[in-house]
């Protein structure tokens, strides 16, 4: 999925030490969608030494105009629920976030036009823009886990 032009990925450096998380990742991005009704998916992946990416835990969105707040500058701020998870990045590996409009057929396709899915008929494609900027922050927030 990686590899595909429609997504999104950034990666860590390697990492210095061990890096345990428990609990429930979210990701909050800053968007701005050609579409009212359109997905966003995300999954954080561990990416090894030899380059070799692996899932840890993903989530999806759907977005409707009932649950996003279209900002004057046509952005909207979005968080991203992924699965819960224990994971521990060993030190030197990388962590990846993948970002996608969906993720079928893992997940139902998102027509675009706010038909039920089992219903629709017609297809359109969303245009997506992530932002990562001062004004338009986009976070990862994890739930690092600290030993005693």
């Amino acid at each position: 999925m990686e590899s595909r032009p429609d997504v999104l990925t950034y990666t860590t450096d390697p990492l210095d030490e061990n890096l345990e998380i428990v609990g429930t990742v979210t990701v909050r991005l800053s968007i701005r969608s050609s579409l009212r009704f359109t997905d966003f998916f995300c999954r954080l992946c561990d990416v090894t030494r030899n380059g070799k990416s692996m899932n840890v835990c993903d989530g999806i969105i759907r977005l409707t105009p009932e649950n996003s707040e279209i900002q004057p500058d046509g952005t909207c701020s979005v968080t991203v629920v992924l699965w819960p998870t224990a994971y521990q990045f060993k030190a030197g590996h990388r962590l990846r976030l993948q970002v996608s409009s969906g993720s079928h057929p893992r997940f139902a396709r998102n027509p675009g036009t706010g038909e039920p899915i089992t219903a629709a008929t017609t297809l359109r494609v969303a245009n997506q823009e992530v932002f990562h900027d001062p004004a338009h922050r986009s976070v990862v927030v994890l739930p690092i886990h600290r030993r005693h």
